[in-house]
């Protein structure tokens, strides 16, 4: 799995052709830095204390936006909520059944579709779900 290139918010807005605003270039930052899968929610959390004209609406409308243009993506690995990824490089998920973590991992070399003229994959998506080593390690002690 490749890391994402070391852009700063502004570049990777103009590459995906998204014109760059201070809220958008403000949460796209907060993407590249914070590679903890967030919520909407926990994006609006943290950074509305230093913007406070920053709305919920604006969150889900950028999300929306930056999916839709590739920048990022949008995992449903938890049921409860939609979650954001900034690496976009093909990879899996894997969330821990104790403490919710989700941990990139990379994709299982698997057999695909073989006819590539009936079908026009736009999107993979793996999961796993288990313990991680961290809780296997305090559920043993």
């Amino acid at each position: 799995m490749k890391t994402i290139t070391k852009l700063n918010s502004q570049e990777t807005l103009l590459k995906y052709g998204i014109s760059p605003s201070i809220h958008r270039m403000t949460i796209m930052n907060y993407m590249l830095q914070h590679r903890t899968h967030p919520t909407a929610d926990e994006i609006y959390s943290h950074l509305h204390g230093d913007i406070p004209t920053l709305s919920k609406t604006t969150i889900y409308n950028t999300l929306k936006l930056l999916v839709a243009k590739g920048a990022i993506q949008e995992i449903t690995i938890d049921e409860k909520n939609t979650r954001y990824d900034a690496e976009i490089e093909p990879h899996s998920h894997f969330k821990c059944n104790v403490c919710g973590h989700i941990y990139d991992v990379p994709s299982p070399k698997i057999g695909g579709i073989t006819d590539k003229s009936i079908y026009k994959i736009s999107e993979v998506q793996v999961y796993y779900r288990g313990i991680c080593t961290i809780c296997r390690s305090l559920l043993m002690h």
